[in-house]
């Protein structure tokens, strides 16, 4: 008879992915059923999906670019704004949906045993599902606007998982606070919006002053939003700064996240 013994870690580790894998399935359902809950009882479905960044996409365009007449380096500003939106939504709605998922999920936690990290990446899923669609919205408007890929594209699907495993990092902190002071789920919306700001999204950063531009990089998400922007549209590459603040960025959130939910887990069940 086989006998497991379940007992805290003693000491920091990364995650046992091993027995993540072996409780795949639990993920996969579990990502499911968030995916399905999102866009239940709605008449456009999975429509929201392509409006949610398409209609922001093209009020900016039209305020900033028609209006204000912001530069875009030479490149259409609905598509600008749109290769801007796809990799912060990857990264700004996994805090906003994963970050409040263990208090969410509080049956789950307190009645049976498996990775608590299950919950948050499942969580994670439905966003994931989210950019792919964007993904191909934007396919679709780099056909219209008849723009040409160039090898730089190669670089997209880096970017991409640097704003996914950034914002896995972030939700994990803020997932695991959000157990204990419940202060966390309130902080976050007004923390991303007031982050959206200091981001490039919905205007260049080469409209930052040059004796700002350093301090500016310094931000990890500018390096993330204009690194996938030049993977898809071309022109001027990011800076050493900016792809060093992004890496830095990332490893910082991913060690920080795993340190800080490995510390605290084996109390979420008492606490939530």
């Amino acid at each position: 008879m086989s006998v497991t013994r379940i007992q805290p870690r003693r000491s920091f580790s990364f995650f046992e992915w091993k027995e993540i894998v072996e409780y795949r399935d639990l993920l996969y359902f579990l990502a499911l059923r968030d995916i399905k809950l999102r866009y239940k009882q709605t008449s456009l479905g999975a429509v929201w999906v392509i409006l949610q960044p398409l209609v922001p996409a093209i009020i900016f365009a039209v305020l900033f670019g028609n209006f204000a007449r912001l530069p875009s380096n030479g490149q259409p500003y609905l598509l600008m704004v749109f290769t801007g939106l796809i990799p912060w939504g990857l990264f700004s709605n996994s805090i906003g949906r994963a970050g409040t998922s263990l208090v969410a999920n509080s049956g789950l936690l307190s009645k049976i045993y498996f990775p608590r990290l299950i919950i948050p990446l499942a969580s994670m899923g439905s966003v994931v599902v989210d950019g792919l669609v964007s993904l191909g919205v934007l396919v679709v408007l780099l056909a219209l606007f008849g723009v040409g890929l160039g090898w730089h594209l190669l670089a997209a699907p880096f970017f991409l998982l640097a704003a996914f495993l950034m914002g896995l990092g972030l939700t994990l902190i803020v997932a695991s606070l959000n157990v204990y002071h419940r202060d966390f789920g309130y902080a976050v919306p007004f923390a991303l919006q007031a982050w959206n700001y200091l981001t490039p999204i919905v205007y260049s950063s080469s409209l930052i002053p040059e004796r700002w531009q350093f301090l500016y990089s310094l931000n990890p998400t500018v390096g993330l939003i204009e690194g996938f922007r030049w993977s898809v549209l071309g022109g001027v590459p990011i800076t050493v700064t900016m792809m060093a603040s992004m890496v830095s960025g990332l490893v910082a959130s991913l060690v920080i996240g795993m340190a800080v939910f490995q510390k605290i887990e084996r109390g979420f069940a008492d606490i939530v």
